[in-house]
Formats: C-alpha cells, sequence, structure tokens
C-alpha cells in the first residue's frame, strides 16, 4: 500500500533538523504516556503486533499523519489497532471526548472483541529457513515495482531501481504477511547498494545508500 508513512526519499520536504543538546526522550509530558499507551495497546490488548502498529500508521489519513506530530500518530495508530480488534466502535474515542466537553452524546456500544490470536515477539523476528538465498554477494538486482492493497516495506523510492547485493542477512519474518496475520513467511534479506543518482536522477547528490530488502522483492537484473 502507498501511503504517507512512505515519505522516505520524497523532495520539497526540506532537511532532517539535527537532534538538539541534551534533549529529553519526550518533549511534553503527554507524549510519554501516549508511548506508554500504545504499546499497552500492542499485544494482549488488542492482539496486535508490531508490524500490525507500522501498518495502522501508514493507514492513518495523510492530514492528521502530518498534523498530530510523531506520538500523535502513535496514539492514532493505537485507536485504529482497537478499532480493527473491535475492542473500541469507530468514533467512540470522538464520542468520549466530546461528551467529557459537556456535550448530550451517547457513546458507541463495545462491539464483541474479535482479537487477532496474538503471539509474544519478544523472542524476535530473525528466523532459521532451509532454502539458501536466491542471489549472491556481487549479484546486480533489480527491485520489484509492488503496489499491493495491504502493507509493504519496499519504499516507494527504491522500487524499479537497480543495485548491487553486498550482503546476505539472517532471515527475518516478512512484516507485509506478518501483520495482517497471515503467516510469518520469513526470507533472506539482502543489503542493496543504490547509486543516489539511480534513485533520484542525475541532478542528486552522488553518494552511495543501502537498502535492507526481503528476497521477494528483488528478480535478477540480468
Amino acid at each position: 500500500m502507498d501511503s504517507i508513512a512512505d515519505m522516505g526519499g520524497m523532495q520539497g520536504f526540506g532537511t532532517a533538523s539535527p537532534p538538539e543538546a541534551g534533549e529529553p526522550p519526550f518533549a511534553e509530558p503527554w507524549e510519554g504516556r501516549a508511548f506508554a499507551m500504545t504499546v499497552l495497546t500492542m499485544g494482549r490488548i488488542s492482539g496486535q503486533n508490531l508490524d500490525a502498529f507500522r501498518y495502522a500508521l501508514g493507514r492513518l489519513h495523510p492530514l492528521d499523519y502530518l498534523a498530530d506530530g510523531y506520538y500523535g500518530r502513535w496514539l492514532n495508530a493505537a485507536e485504529l489497532m482497537l478499532t480493527d480488534s473491535r475492542i473500541l466502535e469507530p468514533g467512540a474515542v470522538d464520542a468520549r471526548v466530546r461528551r467529557n466537553s459537556g456535550e448530550d452524546v451517547t457513546e458507541p456500544a463495545f462491539p464483541e472483541p474479535q482479537k487477532p490470536d496474538y503471539k509474544p515477539t519478544a523472542a524476535g523476528s530473525l528466523r532459521e529457513i532451509e532454502d539458501p538465498p536466491a542471489f549472491a554477494v556481487g549479484d546486480t538486482v533489480r527491485t520489484k515495482d509492488l503496489h499491493p492493497a495491504g502493507p509493504t516495506k519496499l519504499v516507494g523510492y527504491a522500487r524499479r531501481r537497480t543495485g548491487t547485493v553486498t550482503a546476505i542477512r539472517p532471515a527475518h519474518v516478512l512484516p507485509d504477511t506478518h501483520a495482517v496475520f497471515e503467516g510469518e513467511n520469513a526470507q533472506h534479506v539482502y543489503t542493496v547498494a543504490f547509486s543516489s543518482r539511480e534513485l533520484w536522477g542525475d541532478d542528486a547528490e552522488d553518494f552511495t545508500l543501502n537498502v535492507e530488502l526481503f528476497e521477494s522483492y528483488l528478480e535478477n537484473a540480468a
């Protein structure tokens, strides 16, 4: 799915701001609470996993994604996971806010939860698989032109681009299927080096960008 969360490499957003000296973990107290609430929401409350959380971020309305700030996105994504699992009805949070402000509002009834079969991920996402890697260090590969309806970790600016495999990483759970509870589908992961000008054209600053890519994202460029 192409979404506002796939902003990497887009033009027109300016340069990244350097970190502030002595910057605290949370700029405002509510941000720490938002962090804690979102972590609690993932897992046993909503039945969702970390990849589902990232998918929820990608499904936020673009205006909300940009306007509400980093931890505002976290709260919006937590609410979306709760509605996905039918812990909350859509609109229930807004109704509670209006009710607390004195409006005569009937809050949507809590539905029957339908949480996915959550499995703790503390053991990590690395896996051992029997299939040998399809590509070797030094191979020239091309990324596929993927535009799935669901999640993908193949960033938009790196699609249909040619690069060179520089390392083979341990196999990893595929977030694309794990986020929607369609299986782990563990795959080999490769570090692929791309020329900046291959990604952004001849006028780009000249450097090499390394991207970690799942095997199903790649094809032999030859």
